[in-house]
């Protein structure tokens, strides 16, 4: 297959479908509430990430060297260190959580199955 034969070719729709792909688990893990058509419109572009993803598996990559980064600069950041006058009391970053428990914030858990 040529590069533009490649480029050309519709993707072929993946099945996502139960365990694997599912909107609404994501938008539950996310604590989203979102319409029908958002579900649409996110499953089309989760689709489309997935079969971009697919194009990149079939690359052949094993005589390439990894990499991380490609500019060689190093150091580019400052150090991480905390500002203490921007700080928050444990107090004022619990204040408008919607659940607490012995001072840390209590969310729902996201492995437990459903």
């Amino acid at each position: 297959m040529t590069y533009n034969d490649f480029v050309r070719k519709k993707p072929q729709i993946p099945q996502r479908t139960g365990e694997y792909f599912s909107v609404d688990k994501l938008a539950k893990l996310a604590g989203l509430n979102i319409t029908e058509q958002e579900k649409v419109k996110f499953r089309d572009q989760f689709i489309e990430i997935l079969n971009y993803l697919e194009k990149l598996r079939s690359l052949k990559t094993e005589k390439i060297e990894e990499t991380s980064q490609v500019t060689n600069l190093e150091n580019v950041i400052r150090k991480d260190k905390a500002e203490i006058n921007n700080c928050l009391s444990q107090e004022e970053a619990l204040s408008n959580t919607k659940s607490k428990y012995n001072g840390f914030f209590k969310v729902k858990g996201i492995f437990n199955e459903e």
